[in-house]
């Protein structure tokens, strides 16, 4: 496999033990270093890893021990702490979105780009068993010609069990870029780019309440749409009707369903790696029948697009989770945005290749 690639963390907060633990399980990546500007965070992380330093965060963009910055930031602050570590000569991997808005992604893929160094970005849960068996069907054409899809993600809000959640009502957050990217990023590696989107948003509410942890009963404001829906055009002519919600306190919906000429696929929660694949055929008669795992990367955890990345970089094949697809993903988001504005149907300017298939592994 050769030298693994060495990986430095910075921002040390919720999601980041997760990452740590499935980077010391996987072959091909090393977690280094540690950054984050409580440093009382990044020594308690550090701590739980073996050969792992914690460090400031400008001495991790210096390191030679550090040949990929995991970005584990804030979304307001994803592109500066990417072009700091494009700008010292590192490959960078960020959590989604790809940045709070098209202008400060754009340059970050052409800091990228002048550098000579790879951008990757979350989520890599569509690298996992349950999307890329789904993938794998509609490829099939099991399902004959995708028409239509659906996706729903619905919940009364992240303020209820996190924190310090601020940040996911502040811009770049909202229910659409928190968890739109697992969606739009699975229904793209379903059905192709989209190439025009319409919708509207709302904010029902003006502020919210911390429900959990030593600031419980905190009261904030909202500040982005916490209600969005809209229909995507992809450009082989499927129409996906999605909504995202901190709105709703509970629902019964689908998480993803692909329709198509000759039945119906059922897609599991795209924030997970695994779940059942169901698809409902005229052949199937008046039941569903449950897909076995032929696709994905089993015992898949959050970082496993590292490891996908760390292997493109040893091959030269372009990683699955890259930087163009999150492009792609944050511009049919804020297409959503203006059309939710404006009223107005909008052209989604950007488009992307569709990573290849995860062979069953």
């Amino acid at each position: 496999m050769g030298e693994s690639l060495k990986v430095g963390i910075v921002g040390a907060g919720k999601i980041s033990r997760q990452y740590a633990t499935t980077l010391a399980r996987l072959p091909g990546v090393a977690l280094t270093r540690v950054a984050d500007l409580a440093a009382d965070r990044a020594s308690a992380l550090a701590a739980d890893f073996a050969g792992v330093q914690a460090v400031p965060v400008d001495d991790l963009l210096a390191d030679d021990a550090v040949d990929l910055v995991l970005n584990l930031t804030v979304p307001r602050a994803h592109a500066e702490v990417a072009l700091a570590a494009l700008a010292a000569g590192k490959h960078v991997y960020g959590e989604k979105p790809l940045a709070a808005t098209t202008v400060e992604g754009r340059a970050i893929l052409d800091a990228a780009r002048a550098a000579g160094r790879t951008v990757g970005c979350a989520p890599d849960t569509v690298l996992g068993t349950g999307v890329q068996t789904a993938r794998a069907a509609v490829d099939a054409g099991e399902i004959g010609v995708p028409v239509a899809a659906t996706a729903f993600m619905v919940t009364p809000g992240h303020e209820r069990w996190h924190p310090d959640p601020e940040f996911y009502y502040e811009p770049g957050g909202g229910p659409l870029l928190d968890m739109g990217p697992y969606y739009l990023t699975a229904l793209v590696t379903l059905l192709g780019p989209v190439r025009r989107v319409t919708g509207l948003a709302s904010t029902p509410r003006a502020t919210r309440t911390i429900g959990d942890g030593p600031r419980a009963g905190t009261v904030f404001p909202v500040r982005v749409p916490t209600h969005q829906t809209g229909v995507l055009e992809h450009a082989g002519g499927a129409l996906t009707t999605i909504m995202m919600s901190f709105d709703v306190w509970a629902g019964r919906l689908p998480r993803i369903e692909v329709y198509g000429t000759d039945g119906t696929l059922s897609v599991p929660d795209p924030n997970h790696f695994d779940g059942p694949v169901e698809v409902f055929t005229g052949a199937a008669g008046d039941g569903w029948t449950r897909l076995a795992e032929r696709a994905g990367y089993r015992d898949a955890g959050r970082g496993t697009g590292v490891a996908d990345l760390a292997e493109a970089l040893r091959t030269g094949a372009p990683p699955r989770a890259n930087g163009e697809l999150a492009y792609h993903v944050l511009d049919v988001m804020e297409c959503l945005h203006t059309a939710a504005a404006t009223g107005a149907a909008v052209t989604v300017r950007s488009t992307c290749e569709v990573p290849a298939v995860v062979p069953l592994a």
